[in-house]
């Protein structure tokens, strides 16, 4: 079973939805002892990393994304669920879970933000975006991660060149959200299954 974190910062709707049309077994669930049994562990994201960061540690979900990393259960961050993965943010200037090491900063003055809309992930290498080389993916956010570069495992272009998808070990990450990306959205989905 995948287990999907409910926080009260995710998209869980958009992303259930896509895994049901995959035929993937998940359960939304903000219950640490559920996240322990489970296979795979998603770490949806909307909103902004302060709060919900907040909302992690005040039902210990921190502990157990944590937990899950050590135990080389596959984690996949989505959008801001990909920045909580690193150590800080400069949104609310708060630490983060710090399971990947490094930041996510805001886009320069002068970009219009948030980036909303389709754009080509230029893969770099690891196994999510296997077979999803240079594809186009859906992307709302404002700050953009900065890994260490040996994780990084895509890199998009906008005003910068920045790291739109990360892989360390069972750690996975995307900028972009694969449940409203089509065709290649549901196939990195079904990539990450296939990991477990």
């Amino acid at each position: 079973m995948l287990a999907v974190l409910d926080y009260g910062a995710g998209n869980l709707g958009s992303v259930s939805n896509a895994l049901r049309k995959l035929n993937i077994s998940h359960e939304v669930t903000a219950d640490p002892a559920v996240l322990s049994q489970a296979r795979a562990l998603i770490v949806p994201g909307v909103g902004a990393a302060a709060p919900a960061m907040e909302a992690l540690t005040s039902r210990a979900l921190d502990v157990a994304i944590a937990s899950a990393a050590r135990q080389s259960m596959p984690v996949l961050g989505i959008c801001l669920g990909m920045q909580l993965l690193l150590s800080r943010s400069e949104e609310g200037r708060v630490p983060t879970l710090d399971v990947v090491a490094g930041q996510a900063h805001r886009f320069e003055p002068g970009l219009k933000i948030p980036h909303i809309g389709w754009n080509q992930v230029r893969y770099k290498n690891g196994r999510l975006l296997k077979g999803l080389e240079d594809e186009y993916f859906y992307f709302v956010h404002s700050y953009y991660c900065a890994p260490e570069p040996a994780t990084v495992a895509g890199l998009t272009e906008y005003g910068i060149e920045f790291c739109s998808a990360l892989e360390q070990d069972n750690i996975f990450g995307v900028q972009f959200h694969p449940e409203k990306s089509g065709e290649a959205g549901l196939e990195l989905l079904r990539n990450f299954w296939r990991l477990t």
